[in-house]
């Protein structure tokens, strides 16, 4: 077979996989998918896209390749970049990796890429399910600028912006960066809804509340309703948020950076990893938060809790003496 400049490759139809890659099959880009579970590939088919048999034909026949995959691992296997046919694969390919690994891992793989004859982009996304459906995703791009430029057009369908950031692997950090306010926020409204609850409030009052106020968002407020109705269909799950966590709070570590809320965040993620809604939307962390007070009422069942106030203004009172 031989490639096909028209022919474009995505590997990787899972969560924000299919809706993205659907979005080109609507938007007429020839496209040849490939998925390790092959029947996630199946709406692909009946939109029109082709169905390659293996993930060798994606490189054989297309020019530009999407990589939508999990991690690093996911993406070294399908490039088969540990047994040396890296070169076979990339050459005089573009490869566009899409998802959110560690900056380090990414701008080794350009190394590999580029000095096997490929040129590569990183373009992480912000968003989660729901705007990869609607094609409203946030690309951040890093690259050589003209092989970034002849990517865009490509990006289109599935993001409403793209935006450059400079060399691999700047959009890799920038995600990050995004991270360490979108974690939070979510982790926030989780423990507000926790909060809510336990006092007997009104949750759905609450939501209107948040939803009227100046810190409402399209992130709140489509979590906000789902934490109020305990709907825990997934947009972006519990295990991805645990592996965004880790990510990040490894980012600053490296950079000595202090990151006191990612780093809550990790340790909630990975409660509720525990307690097995791995699958389930991001804001199954409320189950982190109930869980704690499980524990709690069962630590100080027959105590006395202490006056949080008592407690500050006594140490407030020996502080001053």
């Amino acid at each position: 077979m031989t490639a096909n400049a028209s022919l474009v490759g995505f590997i990787g139809l899972g969560t924000m996989g299919a809706p993205m890659a659907l979005n080109l099959v609507k938007s007429a880009i020839p496209l040849i998918v490939w998925n390790r579970n092959a029947a996630k590939s199946r709406p692909l088919d009946a939109a029109g896209a082709e169905v390659a048999r293996c993930s060798d034909e994606v490189f054989a026949r297309a020019e530009t390749i999407f990589l939508m995959l999990g991690d690093g691992a996911a993406i070294d296997a399908v490039l088969r970049r540990s047994v040396a046919d890296l070169g076979d694969r990339v050459l005089g390919k573009t490869i566009v990796h899409m998802g959110t690994t560690a900056p380090a891992f990414s701008l080794a793989l350009e190394k590999d890429v580029r000095s096997a004859g490929g040129a590569y982009v990183e373009s992480p996304v912000s968003g989660s399910r729901v705007p990869a459906q609607t094609g409203q995703l946030v690309a951040m791009l890093a690259g050589e600028p003209c092989v970034v430029d002849r990517t865009r057009p490509l990006l289109a369908p599935m993001c409403r912006e793209a935006i450059y950031c400079g060399p691999v692997p700047s959009a890799l950090q920038m995600k990050l960066a995004v991270n360490a306010f979108l974690l939070p926020l979510v982790t926030a409204l989780a423990e507000s809804m926790h909060f809510a609850a336990r006092h007997d409030l009104n949750v759905q009052q609450l939501v209107s509340i948040l939803d009227a106020g100046p810190m409402a968002s399209v992130v709140s407020r489509a979590k906000a309703a789902k934490l109020a109705n305990r709907e825990f269909t997934v947009q972006a799950s519990v295990a991805s948020a645990f592996e965004n966590c880790r990510l990040t709070a490894e980012a600053a570590r490296e950079a000595g950076i202090s990151s006191p809320l990612i780093d809550v965040c990790h340790a909630l993620y990975g409660e509720a990893l525990q307690l097995g809604v791995a699958e389930l939307d991001m804001v199954a962390v409320l189950e982190a938060f109930e869980q704690r007070k499980k524990q709690h009422v069962h630590a100080h069942a027959g105590q006395r809790s202490p006056d949080p106030m008592r407690v500050s203004r006594g140490t407030a009172t020996r502080r001053a003496t």
